[in-house]
């Protein structure tokens, strides 16, 4: 058994998709209609037949309710291995992403959090090199 794909709840899959192409590096790799929404995948550019980031409608009842309670919380709701955080920090922050949290050292791993401008909260970690 392997993870093929994850989602992310977005509130407007236009908006994702640059954000999540543009701004953090990802690409694009299935696009096509479902009903009213689209069936739309990223995937990282160093692993493109790797884990699919499926950008998942957040039309659901239930989901604004729980995106705003992990927002308010401050909790994540995924997170991405990242090289360096730091590095990948003043990047994103280059680019005029907000963080949440900056580079932290938690134990093995440093970790920052930043608002993907969809409704979520990202988690970059790294682990310290030995």
């Amino acid at each position: 058994m392997r993870i093929n794909l994850a989602s992310v709840l977005v509130d407007d899959q236009v908006k994702a998709l640059a954000f999540y192409t543009k701004v953090l590096g990802f690409e694009k790799k299935t696009d096509f209609p479902v009903g009213e929404a689209r069936w739309l995948t990223v995937v990282s550019p160093e692993d493109p037949d790797g884990v699919e980031l499926v950008l998942e409608p957040d039309d659901h009842p239930a989901v604004g309710p729980f995106k705003r309670a992990l927002v308010a919380d401050g909790i994540p709701f995924t997170s991405f291995a990242v090289g360096d955080v730091v590095a990948e920090h003043a990047r994103l922050a280059a680019a005029g992403v907000e963080f949440t949290q900056p580079p932290t050292a938690m134990g093995p791993m440093t970790t920052a959090v930043f608002d993907d401008t969809c409704g979520n909260l990202i988690q970059i970690a790294s682990m310290a090199s030995a």
